[in-house]
């Protein structure tokens, strides 16, 4: 009697959660996910897998597929194809990993190709595959759309880090300037890209750093955020001169490190260490702008070569690049090849043209530049996101009003350090 209650109780339980489910999956996502998704899924994966493998040629029969009987040779199809060997999936937050051990031959971009299919068999929102180690593959599986509302935009803790939004892994979106010195920004009219440097501006506005602008749109872009700004260039001229400074800073900075036996700034000790700079440029693309006359070239190179400089020095000593633009083309020059090098983090938002992708993720992966050039108008705040590791990732970041970015502004605007103090050692000490 009582195993048979016991049986009663887990059966109305069971159909409790399947009445419950849209329910917790409105109201609560990821409980929603641990407590019917999560189960579902494995359910369908173990169901679906043979026949899945076998439609997507990736079982492999033990005997071949060719018999001959004297001298005749006939050729059929498999019986009975063994498919590739399953680990034991892994639950995360909103999602599922399931390692699987590849059979001799195989690839992990014959799983690539397979991966929407296996979306659709285990009705999940999108399955990635990547490989961890030599002969297995790795099935992400993520249950819902994690990027249709992201977090709101906060500080970490860690200083030049902001968290601007959501990964497709519902991972936070994190921007580390520790960890990946300069990034690289794309995108086009309303794809997210401004409202990604208001997240960041934002996040980073209370934090004991400096913050200098570029802007060749005339600072409307990063005029809300003056009051933060130690200085702000709206000219190609402006920005000569403003990057011309920032190189001087940079060689002050290597004598400092140099008198105290240092190899960066973060080697200093807190009292003498020069405050963080941030350089951020808006519309890149307006410095490579030629009208052909001698005084716009030389001017030209000058600031590429500036950047370039504070790119190849920079990390060491505190100067940290965001490079923004609608387009990055390698039409404009070498140089923006030479600059595109030394910027390790990438951010491609929706772009309308190819080569704009192609400079931003070309030389990473393929796949990511494939998965850029689907992003749609739709999807506003949408990007791929690229770190030094070469991995990349669907993100989206938080909405940041203008409203919101002016009034962090204003409300740090005494952490704002003059142009000429980011020289001295020590300034917030």
């Amino acid at each position: 009697m009582g195993r048979q209650f016991l049986w009663w109780l887990l059966l109305a339980l069971a159909l409790g959660l399947l009445l419950a489910a849209p329910k917790l999956r409105r109201r609560f996502p990821h409980m929603g996910w641990y407590l019917v998704g999560f189960p579902a899924t494995v359910g369908r994966l173990l169901v679906t897998w043979r026949r899945l493998t076998t439609l997507c040629d990736l079982a492999v029969s033990r005997r071949p597929g060719l018999t001959r009987f004297g001298q005749l040779v006939v050729k059929g199809q498999a019986l009975r194809p063994v498919p590739p060997r399953l680990g034991i999936p892994r639950l995360r937050r909103g999602g599922l990993v399931v390692p699987v051990r590849m059979h001799p031959g195989q690839v992990p971009d014959q799983y690539t190709a397979a991966a929407e299919a296996i979306t659709h068999a285990w009705k999940v929102h999108a399955v990635r595959v990547t490989s961890d180690a030599r002969g297995r593959v790795l099935l992400s599986a993520v249950g819902a759309d994690p990027l249709t509302s992201p977090a709101a935009a906060r500080d970490p803790g860690r200083l030049l880090a902001a968290v601007v939004g959501a990964r497709e892994d519902g991972a936070p979106w994190l921007v580390d300037l520790r960890r990946v010195p300069h990034w690289l920004v794309t995108g086009a009219t309303r794809s997210g890209k401004s409202t990604l440097i208001a997240a960041l501006v934002r996040t980073w506005a209370p934090q004991r750093l400096a913050l200098v602008g570029i802007d060749l749109k005339g600072g409307m872009e990063l005029a809300p955020f003056q009051p933060r700004l130690s200085a702000l260039a709206t000219t190609r001229t402006e920005a000569a001169e403003l990057l011309g400074r920032l190189v001087e800073v940079t060689a002050t900075r290597m004598l400092i490190c140099r008198t105290h036996g240092a190899r960066s700034v973060w080697e200093l000790d807190d009292k003498i260490r020069p405050v963080p700079v941030v350089v951020i440029v808006d519309e890149v693309a307006e410095l490579f702008l030629s009208s052909g006359s001698r005084e716009d070239k030389a001017e030209i190179i000058q600031t590429v070569t500036a950047l370039i400089r504070l790119a190849q020095l920079g990390a060491a000593l505190g100067v940290h690049l965001v490079i923004a633009g609608q387009r990055v083309g390698s039409d404009l020059g070498p140089g923006v090849t030479a600059l595109r090098a030394q910027l390790a983090g990438r951010v491609c938002h929706r772009v309308n043209d190819q080569e704009t992708a192609v400079m931003t993720l070309g030389d990473l992966n393929k796949d990511a530049l494939a998965a850029a050039q689907q992003i749609t108008p739709a999807e506003q705040g949408v990007a791929i996101v690229a770190g030094d590791d070469g991995a990349w990732m669907r993100a989206r970041s938080a909405l940041v009003t203008p409203a919101q970015a002016r009034a962090a502004a204003e409300q740090w605007a005494h952490l704002t350090p003059a142009l000429d103090d980011l020289e001295e050692p020590g300034v917030y000490a």
